[in-house]
């Protein structure tokens, strides 16, 4: 069995700085080489896992394959990465404690006093040595959320110091260098790192996030005062494509860096493909404009893995993928003339509804391409049972009293009280009718596709509204997983297909709803060059 080999990254000065990028980034550089290689993360709130946490506070819950309700950067490792991950890679300090806890009642500690030192850092090191074992990692990249002197990271940190006396580990620093008077300032890098020191950590690369490459005499200052060699220090510029970020870390030599530490038996990269989506991103000569119709709009992480599959169908197809958000309170249809195509998002919760049934009412009837998701499939039902079909209807989620329930509870769901991971989470495989749509879009009768609902199509109105001519075009077990128009121009889907998208594997519904968005802009510009003729 190989002997697991570690690099921590650890944040300075700020938060937001992008760990979660950058630890994807050195994922897709050390994979590229053929070296087996996952990342584990570590947040320091209490809760179990994010499935509770309102995306006004948090951004995204990004769902795993297996259920596990996760950190939106896990959505960047998958991304990065090209593979699907599991809820071994999440530690919480909810998750943590919980463990502990439930160990000490069942009496495992033989009455000790249960401790922060040894027993929560010895758990740390147990889970994350057991990972890397059931996986055969070459290299495991762990990236400790928060701030380094956060106190909700701290024992966490003390972990990684123990771990360092035990195992081959390579810390990483990532930090901010400020720019006043046109500078780059480096005194809190050398603050934070000194503080870093003090924990028993020693950083043997500090990777700097700022606005301008540094200039000689600042990488200079922080070699002197970080303890650290000129060669191992690096740029990490703001960037508008976050894929770039990998070749440009490359460019500067990083994987030499690691391997200097950690004495990786690596192959050399193929960066070719890449290479190409990114230059097909740059090239692209036509662009569509799409309208993501939501009730989160004012947090730019609350759709980050919807905004992530735009981009990676740019790169398939090298079309030029331009979104607005817009607030579904207070909506005018009429504002929805600019798009060419549009997306109705997954979401809980009564507010702004309306606005997205109207959304979904417009786009029906003016042939606007259109992708509902989850609850977006939902109120696509919803909107046709009361339009198309003729009943006042609506979901049991907003309307307790409804006559006509076409979106109900699910069964297993009529019991749940507690909130934490008791929806329909993870992968769920979709049966694909022939003949459909969907079939043509994903050309296969089986595919799997992830969860997080309460709430599914009730079964009493399905074949009501096939008589009335909506499309039931997959199930799972007798649960309604997509539906369609007859004109081919909209599609609901009960999972979130966004979660599986990579950048270089891009969901297919996406690709899809942007050939369509493109098709439909060059039917209204020949429209509009008609008109202007007449």
């Amino acid at each position: 069995m190989k002997k697991t080999k570690y690099i921590v990254i650890l944040g300075s000065i700020m938060s937001g700085l992008g760990k979660g990028i950058l630890t994807a980034s050195l994922l897709k550089i050390l994979s590229l080489r053929d070296i087996k290689v996952l990342p584990l993360k570590f947040d320091g709130y209490l809760n179990v896992d994010c499935g509770t946490m309102n995306p006004f506070r948090h951004g995204e819950v990004f769902v795993l394959k297996d259920g596990s309700e996760v950190d939106m950067d896990f959505g960047e490792y998958e991304r990065f990465l090209g593979k699907d991950l599991d809820g071994r890679s999440s530690l919480t300090g909810g998750k943590i404690f919980k463990a502990i806890i439930e160990k000490e009642r069942r009496g495992d500690f033989l009455g000790e006093d249960v401790q922060f030192i040894p027993h929560l850092t010895e758990y740390i090191k147990e889970h994350i040595k057991r990972f890397s074992k059931e996986e055969d990692l070459d290299v495991l990249i762990i990236e400790v959320g928060g701030t380094v002197g956060d106190i909700e990271n701290g024992y966490f940190i003390e972990a990684m110091r123990q771990l360092s006396s035990e195992e081959e580990v390579l810390f990483i620093q990532l930090t901010y260098l400020p720019k006043l008077k046109g500078q780059l300032k480096t005194k809190p890098t050398q603050h934070a790192n000194k503080l870093i020191q003090s924990m028993g950590i020693k950083p043997s690369i500090i990777i700097a996030r700022s606005n301008k490459n540094m200039e000689e005499e600042v990488r200079k200052k922080i070699a002197l005062f970080c303890n650290v060699k000129e060669k191992d220090i690096y740029d990490d510029l703001e960037m508008e494509n976050i894929y770039e970020l990998p070749l440009f870390l490359e460019d500067q030599g990083i994987f030499d860096s690691i391997n200097s530490f950690l004495k990786l038996n690596a192959k050399t990269p193929d960066w070719t493909n890449w290479k190409k989506r990114i230059e097909n991103m740059k090239k692209s000569k036509e662009d569509v404009n799409i309208g993501i119709i939501g009730k989160y709009t004012k947090v730019s992480d609350a759709y980050v893995s919807i905004e992530e599959a735009l981009r990676h169908s740019s790169a398939e197809l090298s079309i030029k993928t331009k979104w607005k958000f817009i607030e579904s309170s207070g909506l005018n249809e009429k504002s929805l003339d600019e798009f060419d195509a549009i997306i109705i998002p997954g979401g809980f919760g009564k507010r702004g509804v309306e606005g997205k049934i109207n959304a979904i009412k417009y786009a029906r009837e003016n042939e606007i391409p259109l992708l509902g998701i989850c609850l977006g499939m939902q109120l696509m039902i919803v909107e046709y049972a009361r339009n198309v079909v003729g009943i006042d209807a609506n979901s049991l989620e907003f309307d307790k009293n409804t006559e006509h329930d076409v979106i109900t509870l699910l069964p297993e769901q009529r019991s749940i009280t507690k909130k934490g991971a008791t929806m329909r989470l993870g992968d769920y495989e979709m049966e694909i009718e022939e003949n459909t749509l969907l079939k043509e879009v994903y050309k296969e009768k089986k595919v799997f596709e992830r969860h997080r609902h309460r709430y599914e199509v009730n079964p009493k109105y399905v074949e009501v509204l096939k008589k009335h001519g909506l499309v039931i075009s997959a199930y799972h077990k007798g649960i309604v997983e997509a539906v369609e128009y007859r004109n081919r121009k909209g599609i609901g889907v009960q999972s979130h297909p966004e979660l599986n998208s990579k950048f270089e594997k891009p969901a297919k519904l996406f690709v899809w709803l942007v050939k369509e968005a493109l098709k439909n802009k060059r039917i209204k510009e020949g429209l509009l060059h008609k008109e202007k003729q007449g």
